[in-house]
């Protein structure tokens, strides 16, 4: 009985694990202001971001993607433009910004902000591999 509880154990691990492993990861860290984008298990970029300022939070936790735009404007911060925006959680999106020199520290209302080229290839492979197949991480 051990054996046949091992083999399963051995199964689930080889087999079904990797089903459910994210083809695109993007890991955000709060705490650096850095993006880590995996594709395939593979690191392949690391970005400045922006995440939420003082007074507004960034949502931590694991996502999926819930729908992407390639072309948003804020409906509640004065139509500000938001170009390749990836939604993960309700209103919170990873999304380019004109503001790129405020990378690399806090300065959004809560969103990720990204360079609109880097925001540009993320929205890309999410699309790519499918929104199924991606996770928004994100940690201080």
């Amino acid at each position: 009985m051990k054996t046949l509880g091992i083999i399963i154990a051995f199964f689930a691990m080889v087999v079904v694990a990797p089903a459910f492993a994210a083809k695109v990861e993007a890991r955000i860290d709060i705490s650096s202001q850095r993006m880590y984008v995996k594709v395939n298990g593979v690191k392949k970029y690391s970005w400045a971001v922006s995440t939420g300022r003082s007074g507004y939070s960034t949502p931590t936790g694991t996502f999926r993607p819930q729908r992407l735009e390639r072309s948003w404007y804020s409906r509640k911060y004065d139509n500000a433009p938001m170009p390749h925006s990836v939604f993960f959680y309700g209103g919170y999106a990873i999304h380019g910004t004109t503001a790129v020199r405020n990378l690399g520290r806090r300065a959004s209302h809560g969103c990720v902000r990204l360079h609109p080229s880097n925001a540009a290839r993320l929205y890309s492979l999410i699309r790519k591999y499918g929104m199924g197949n991606s996770r928004v991480i994100v940690t201080h």
